[in-house]
């Protein structure tokens, strides 16, 4: 089953739900003892995919729980998650201590949550074909903040690739994507050059790179397994041979650009037992849908040491 589409940001989040059911009661729960309400969930759009899969399946065994799930990047989400404007941030990166503190601040507390694995793809058009490989120290000359206006032709990298210029795509600055790629490349979360087209959408990303035969760009797995007809990623080396992007690469993490994913959930959020039985249920299934979404998930005992975390 195709469980995602293409993400819309027009600020309406989008809502699984089942209308109608038995009333709420008090506690939370309908009167048939199935919990009912509201989940309210925002942040990264690499982490979106898998937890949209996730509320489809839960709808089908819980319909009185209506899931929003709505997409800022995970910066974008921490500050809502910080307002308590929502129950779960989706993120691609852990939480800051300077996020941490003002959650702290709030009155708040959180649970990290592993969800699975990716792989940052380092993506070109199909017609690309100089570019067999490339490599951390590459990437870094391509992206650092003192390349902007300088390193703007393909053969400013390499002599013999085209005397063509370079149009660059990544993701925007409220992504855990755009944190971790250039803190794992340019050493320093934040660093990069500016001159480059950003999208907190990875769709927009890849229309943009199918449509430029000199495009570079970067986002998760699965938008890249998911559009693998239309894009071709290159195998990137840090030290020595350069390792093709593939599930079984990051799950070993011989890929270079592999990360964890993560939900965040508020503690007092979990008190209510819609989200509880959401969350105890993203656990108990992420094994088996984080790869159809294009993936790698981690082991079922990993899943199961995280569920001993919920109250």
């Amino acid at each position: 089953m195709k469980y995602w589409k293409s993400l819309v940001f027009s600020g309406i989040a989008l809502m699984l739900l089942a209308c109608g059911g038995p009333q709420k009661n008090a506690s939370g729960s309908n009167r048939e003892g199935q919990p009912s309400g509201e989940v309210v969930i925002d942040g990264s759009s690499t982490v979106y995919p898998i937890t949209e899969a996730v509320a489809e399946e839960f709808g089908r065994e819980y319909p009185d729980v209506q899931v929003h799930i709505n997409v800022s990047g995970t910066g974008g989400g921490f500050k809502k998650f910080i307002r308590g404007e929502i129950d779960i941030n989706n993120a691609s990166r852990p939480i800051r201590p300077g996020e941490l503190e003002a959650l702290k601040k709030a009155g708040f507390e959180a649970i990290e949550l592993r969800v699975g694995i990716d792989g940052i793809a380092v993506v070109v058009h199909p017609e690309n074909d100089w570019m067999d490989t490339t490599t951390i120290a590459e990437l870094a000359a391509i992206w650092a903040p003192e390349s902007e206006g300088k390193v703007t032709q393909w053969n400013h990298v390499r002599p013999n690739w085209p005397d063509q210029t370079m149009t660059l795509y990544g993701p925007g600055t409220a992504s855990g994507t755009f944190d971790y790629f250039t803190e794992r490349v340019m050493g320093e979360s934040g660093r990069s050059r500016g001159d480059y087209i950003a999208s907190e959408d990875d769709n927009q990303l890849v229309i943009g790179i199918e449509g430029d035969r000199y495009a570079l760009g970067y986002f998760g797995m699965a938008y890249y397994l998911e559009n693998k007809g239309k894009l071709r990623a290159v195998p990137v080396a840090d030290q020595g041979t350069a390792v093709p992007l593939s599930p079984e690469n990051v799950q070993s993490g011989r890929y270079p650009l592999s990360r964890p994913l993560f939900i965040y959930v508020r503690k007092d959020a979990l008190k209510r037992p819609e989200v509880k039985a959401f969350v105890r249920f993203y656990l108990e299934h992420a094994g088996e849908l984080v790869p159809q979404v294009g993936y790698v998930p981690l082991s079922p005992e990993t899943y199961q040491e995280q569920l001993k975390q919920l109250p």
